[in-house]
């Protein structure tokens, strides 16, 4: 029984992709090896418990070094075999970033779509980039883009993903649904309930969340674009390891008309909690450790200089207008502004409900079509509750940062 539903299944793809009775046909396969490599001089103030200044090379200002291997195969009748491998590294150290691939992935294209499987982007970061990023030149500045706190992750594993698009590509639209694995969190609540403590395992389990992407995820988005306008949206739901769900949503379009570039968005992430019982002591102590669990892994998500920039403690909601501009100067000289506004609320002791605004300004300068240089100003401030911070070591509200460097794609 289990042979013919698998059967059965591997059919259905097929005929979805439209690349049924191709598969013998004479093919051909294109190989291309890419890459960015992309280094920068970071300057920043209010680092560590002193607040002092702090200057160093990092391995990627505008673009994170990256270097990847994309394979097309031809199966006839319009139809194609995919792969993506994407590895990214620092450039200042000639350091890996993660221990595996980013984005690891295969898949079907033909006339009714393309179905990709494995580790990809989200649907949220791809409907953010695509219609409404922040730069035209450069879809975010690497060492300070605020907007990918609000993307889950931006990446999920283990996942499957169906993008269709019109013969012209005026609609765009994507469904994705990835398979939780290692999604449980029994260990620490047996822990927690036979006297032990629950404590040490907390990281662990988080840790092992965040690099293995044990997350269940359902969603999509849909874009149009015309005549210079492009409008987005996208919804994602995220299972946690300890069953608390993450909503997330964003909204926006762009305009483009000769050089100059206008966008404008929208993001909110709602977490709901598992619900905490007042009559069933085992119940409750599961839920509890289930929630604080689910709220580190969350923490993660929203946090970090780079994305967001400021903690999220016990709150449970968060939402970002972006608005920004571009314009190219010259041929080769490219300009860009950017203003995010976030609010933080839900948190049950108001320590970590506040505001927060960010602002990022940058000229990019090519002397090709693949070397480039650049100059970026950007500012952090946060305000409201008392654990309202930038980050824990230094407890600042305000952290300006200067960045320049050099980057080259192949």
């Amino acid at each position: 029984m289990h042979k013919k539903t698998a059967i059965a299944t591997a059919v259905a793809f097929a005929t979805l992709i439209g690349v049924v009775g191709t598969a013998q046909a004479q093919s051909a396969s294109k190989v291309e090896l890419w890459g960015i490599v992309d280094a920068a001089v970071r300057h920043t103030n209010n680092q560590g418990a002193a607040r002092g200044n702090k200057t160093e090379m990092v391995g990627g200002g505008m673009s994170q070094s990256r270097w990847g291997i994309k394979v097309t195969e031809d199966l006839g009748g319009g139809s194609s075999a995919l792969v993506e491998l994407e590895n990214r590294l620092n450039a200042d150290d000639g350091s890996v970033s993660t221990p595996f691939f980013q984005l690891a992935y295969v898949g079907l294209q033909g006339p009714y779509g393309r179905l990709t499987m494995g580790r990809q982007w989200n649907v949220l970061f791809d409907v953010v980039t695509s219609t409404y990023a922040s730069f035209p030149y450069s879809p975010y500045m690497d060492a300070y883009k605020p907007e990918l706190g609000m993307a889950v992750g931006a990446r999920n594993s283990n996942m499957l993903k169906y993008t269709f698009a019109t013969p012209t590509r005026s609609f765009v639209g994507s469904l994705q649904y990835s398979f939780k694995e290692r999604n449980d969190t029994e260990a620490i609540e047996n822990t927690a309930l036979s006297g032990g403590n629950p404590a040490p395992l907390v990281p662990g389990l988080v840790s092992s969340t965040l690099t293995g992407g044990a997350l269940k995820t359902m969603g999509g988005y849909l874009r149009y674009s015309n005549s210079g306008v492009s409008l987005g949206a996208g919804y994602l739901r995220t299972e946690l390891p300890g069953g608390s769900d993450v909503d997330a949503w964003t909204a926006g379009g762009s305009y483009r008309s000769g050089p100059l570039y206008l966008n404008l968005g929208y993001g909110l992430n709602k977490l709901k909690n598992n619900a905490v019982s007042t009559t069933n002591i085992v119940a409750a102590t599961r839920a509890t450790l289930r929630n604080a669990v689910d709220g580190a892994i969350l923490n993660q998500l929203w946090g970090g200089q780079t994305s967001g920039g400021f903690q999220a403690g016990d709150a449970n909601k968060r939402q970002m207008l972006k608005v920004g501009f571009g314009y190219q100067v010259t041929p080769k000289v490219n300009a860009g502004l950017h203003y995010f506004h976030a609010k933080q609320s839900g948190s049950g002791t108001g320590a970590s409900n506040g505001k927060a605004n960010f602002m990022v300004g940058a000229v990019d300068y090519a002397f090709s079509k693949r070397t480039d240089a650049y100059f970026a100003v950007d500012h952090t401030k946060v305000s409201g509750g008392t654990n309202m911070f930038i980050d824990a070591a230094s407890q600042a509200r305000t952290r300006t940062g200067i960045t320049t460097g050099i980057r080259h794609r192949f």
